[in-house]
């Protein structure tokens, strides 16, 4: 049976998470009722990496299956009936057994944090109004590139098989006063982006020494990290795969 990948982006302030769920309005349980009023038929859709309610995406990735020909502009028409805060970037046929969650090799996160009130990052950033030390923070975050175990900046009962993940790419930057947190990965645990975030800008703050925050890392109790950093200002910036998997015929 043909797949698709459906190539998603989305402001997730309004949406209780990516995932569908009984409670709340979620962006897939949005991409399934356009899609079925597209179609005229229920499809499930199966998503690459779960958002936390508030979080956005610049990139994320859905697969369904479909045994009739697809006919018109499947992505104009998903978007004539989505929200203003979704969009379809992009429909792409895929291997049979093509897995958008299994598959992918990477994901891309940023975190941004803005000291100044401005009222057109105020959903998509965090509002911190302290100076922090970038050098501090950046040494911090080395810490976390190669594999460890996250298990500290986990929430408590993560249903995952390990704690282990490999992240590739770990830094901070600041631009016209605002910060930005990009890390890259082969899989991220739920919350871990923001408690890293909110664990390191201690750091930054001279709250906690950088040893301190490594003695967290190592230590496999969630209890000892911070977990405030607030949802808007993560991003899901892309979702990587293997080199094919998403090239069209």
């Amino acid at each position: 049976m043909p797949r698709y990948f459906l190539s998603v982006g989305y402001l997730g302030t309004k949406y209780a998470g990516s995932q569908v769920q009984e409670n709340g309005i979620t962006i897939q349980g949005e991409l399934e009722r356009a899609l079925s009023v597209v179609r005229r038929q229920s499809i499930a859709l199966t998503g690459s990496s779960r958002t936390d309610a508030g979080v956005h995406a610049r990139r994320n990735f859905y697969h369904f299956d479909m045994d009739e020909p697809l006919e018109g502009d499947l992505v104009y028409q998903m978007n004539a009936v989505l929200p203003s805060a979704i969009v379809v970037l992009d429909l792409i046929p895929v291997h049979e057994e093509a897995h958008c969650r299994f598959d992918a090799i990477g994901r891309k996160y940023v975190y941004r944090i803005h000291t100044f009130k401005d009222p057109f990052m105020h959903d998509r950033g965090w509002f911190y109004p302290y100076p922090m030390d970038l050098a501090l923070l950046n040494e911090a975050a080395m810490l976390i590139e190669g594999e460890h175990d996250f298990t500290s900046f986990a929430k408590r009962n993560s249903q995952v098989h390990t704690h282990n993940c490999s992240i590739t790419h770990a830094s901070w930057m600041k631009e016209d006063g605002v910060y930005a947190f990009s890390i890259q990965g082969n899989r991220f645990l739920r919350g871990m982006v923001r408690g890293l975030v909110a664990t390191m800008v201690k750091v930054g703050r001279g709250k906690i020494s950088v040893p301190e925050f490594h003695q967290i890392l190592q230590s496999k109790d969630c209890s000892k990290a911070d977990f405030s950093a607030p949802p808007q200002g993560l991003v899901l910036e892309d979702v990587i795969y293997p080199v094919g998997i998403l090239q069209k015929d």
